[in-house]
């Protein structure tokens, strides 16, 4: 494990963003539009809020302030399934650059959230990005799923996946 604690919460990260790919890429591609909530957002906005969270989140970091109607750059969400994996990549990427920026001693800070409440910068990593992904990563394995698509296993292996380690034993 790295020494610096933004070294460390990128590589974690980073390992959660490798299997946002994972799930991306096993979306149903003709199924973008796929609503099961007719108020909820489709699969393809969905996969997409995962780059806007990365997005919005590293980029209120380097502007200093969380601002929904100031766009980070890239953000502009694709409109097939085959694009969300090559795109989200683009932004983690784009937004790892811009965490690397800080140094430790930043994350004791505290800055104005979206929500209005002072954060330290610290929970707004852990919490506001990397929890909030994985909360809607779930959702989207859920989506996948339900459009009838095979997710992969991310904690653990799909059903699929121990039926293809079963026949192989």
């Amino acid at each position: 494990m790295a020494a610096n604690p933004v070294d460390n919460f990128i590589q974690g990260w980073d390992h959660e963003a490798k299997n946002t790919v994972k799930l991306l890429q096993a979306l149903p591609s003709s199924k973008y539009d796929f609503r099961p909530d007719p108020d909820g957002r489709s699969l393809g906005e969905l996969a997409w809020h995962l780059a806007e969270i990365d997005a919005y989140v590293t980029h209120g970091f380097e502007t200093g302030t969380f601002d929904l109607n100031t766009k980070p750059p890239n953000i502009e969400r694709p409109r097939s399934v085959e694009a969300l994996a090559p795109g989200y990549e683009k932004i983690h990427r784009e937004a790892v650059a811009r965490v690397r920026k800080l140094k430790p001693e930043d994350l004791d800070r505290t800055m104005k959230f979206f929500t209005g409440n002072d954060l330290r910068i610290s929970d707004i990593l852990y919490v506001a990005l990397l929890h909030h992904s994985i909360h809607h990563r779930g959702q989207l394995t859920l989506m996948c799923r339900l459009a009838g698509g095979s997710p992969p296993g991310i904690y653990g292996p799909t059903r699929e996946e121990m039926v293809a380690f079963r026949n192989k034993t």
